[in-house]
């Protein structure tokens, strides 16, 4: 299984593996922004080059 897809999205079955880090809650892609949202935490993970960056010192709060 490829971790992204050539257009540099994440693979969509690694996306359904990923929870948030901090409280264990599903993630929605936001395909627009290519981060992933813990709406339990309020944060916004990046996703760089294809790869989810899972850690909270990378994320950005949000409302």
């Amino acid at each position: 299984m490829s971790e992204r897809n050539r257009d540099g999205q994440p693979d969509p079955k690694l996306l359904e593996l990923l929870v948030c880090p901090l409280t264990k809650s599903q993630l929605v892609y936001d395909r627009e922004n290519n981060e992933l949202i813990s709406k339990a935490a309020k944060l916004a993970f990046p996703i760089r080059e294809g790869i989810p960056i899972m850690l909270p010192s990378e994320a950005r709060e949000i409302d």
